[in-house]
């Protein structure tokens, strides 16, 4: 891979083509509008209707920036933020920054309703606030409930509380595994059966739906349909195993001229086309995890592989973290991988071609193999301490160093020219979490 930019195909939502910076100057109220709300709304928390239904409200933030030592290249902590720190920002308050409201209804013991809204930087650059959660639960048992409406889709272990930063150990979880999948939640329904063998609790669920459709700013589309998953948790005091199973049939219709290209060279082209371009492809990912938390420290893992039958190609990610609490301060260590498995092809066959197309097909070629192996390839030590200085507070410092494989850029998005791929990056972060 050169030092110039990544072709226009490089990668997932995160790396679709140059995206558009919105300007607008009134987009900071939009969260400042949300913390009112929030500081105001809890006054009428847990309030006690007529019927003898219940109404609360949860809040919950983070306020963080993060510094990045390289300039010609984001850093980003989600595959749907456009900007980041390093080349649009030196230092960035957008990576980690947002705040969020839930809204809690209980009309019968069996019958209740959630929702819960999320003001931060979104896949176009605006900070209008999103429906992250809004679903109906009936519990047909205590150990059986299903749900209908937006759910989460719970992939990894912080799936439940991936954007309530103050119920995590760190400034952000690893994006080495997280970025297996950016979908947080999709419209739909789920099942989950709890079942109690002694000391061992095993929870059972499977979920079904659709995530919204995303228009980007330069015109791309994405959408991801018949998303489903299987997953299961076994715990054992303070120790919890999950495995999960999720599949999805996605189209992102970025590249196209790229694939256009190979489609004037005939029935060869366009099978090239139609095995590497993003229509109705099938993707899944694979994860186990496990952690202990006995509370004095913690340990935990995530595993994950995902598989498209795209460019996307197969990545494996992971990541092992641990901790230990003294009084109000928790140090903690990471390391987290991801790696990509061979993925390239032999392109247009130049036999039999035209001499004057020769060049042409090979400089598609070309495109092509580097698409295919410009999928991120990097491995991170973290190293960071949680402060909780304050009843439903907390301070967290954190520095990454971000080892980029040979020729790849990494997570990173917003290439320009004069990125040295295969370098050493080096992030400093600095968080305040909060919930009332």
């Amino acid at each position: 891979m050169g030092t110039g930019p990544r072709p226009h195909v490089d990668g997932f939502a995160r790396r679709i083509g140059d995206r558009v910076t919105l300007g607008n100057p009134s987009r900071a109220l939009i969260p400042l509008a949300l913390i009112a709300l929030t500081l105001w709304l809890p006054a009428y928390a847990d309030v006690q209707g007529p019927d003898g239904s219940t109404f609360s409200f949860n809040g919950f933030g983070t306020a963080g920036v993060v510094h990045s030592s390289e300039d010609k290249a984001d850093f980003t902590a989600s595959d749907f933020e456009p900007t980041g720190a390093g080349y649009s920002r030196s230092w960035s308050a957008s990576v980690d920054s947002l705040i969020g409201g839930q809204f809690s209804a209980t009309f019968t013991p069996q019958l209740s309703a959630v929702l819960q809204l999320i003001a931060q930087q979104n896949y176009n650059d605006t900070y209008w606030p999103h429906i992250e959660w809004a679903n109906i639960k009936y519990l047909i048992t205590p150990d059986f409930s299903v749900r209908v409406g937006r759910i989460v889709m719970p992939t990894f272990l912080d799936s439940d509380s991936r954007e309530v930063g103050y119920g995590n150990p760190w400034v952000r979880p690893p994006t080495e595994v997280y970025s297996a999948n950016p979908i947080t939640s999709v419209d739909g329904l789920d099942a989950s059966y709890r079942l109690h063998l002694g000391r061992v609790t095993n929870t059972l669920q499977a979920s079904y739906g659709r995530n919204l459709a995303f228009s980007f700013a330069n015109g791309s589309k994405f959408d991801a349909r018949y998303a489903w998953g299987i997953f299961d948790d076994a715990e054992y005091g303070a120790a919890l195993v999950r495995v999960g199973y999720l599949s999805s049939d996605i189209t992102l219709n970025d590249g196209g001229a790229l694939f256009d290209a190979f489609r004037q060279f005939g029935p060869q082209g366009a099978a090239i086309a139609d095995k590497y371009q993003i229509v109705d492809k099938s993707t899944s990912i694979l994860t186990l995890a496990a952690s202990y938390d006995p509370g004095q420290w913690f340990v935990m893992g995530e595993w994950a592989t995902s598989r498209s039958e795209s460019f996307l190609g197969v990545n494996d990610g992971w990541y092992v973290s641990g901790g230990y609490r003294v009084g109000p301060f928790t140090p903690y260590l990471t390391y987290a991988q991801i790696t990509q498995r061979n993925n390239s092809s032999p392109g247009l066959n130049l036999i039999g071609l035209p001499a004057y197309l020769a060049p042409t097909a090979t400089a598609l070629n070309a495109d092509l193999n580097q698409v295919l192996n410009s999928r991120p390839d990097q491995y991170t030590w973290s190293i960071g301490m949680r402060w909780d200085f304050m009843k439903n507070f907390d301070l967290k410092l954190q520095l990454d160093c971000i080892n980029l494989g040979a020729g790849s850029a990494g997570t990173l998005i917003n290439v320009q020219p004069g990125f040295e791929p295969g370098s050493t990056i080096f992030l400093i972060s600095s968080v305040v979490d909060f919930v009332f």
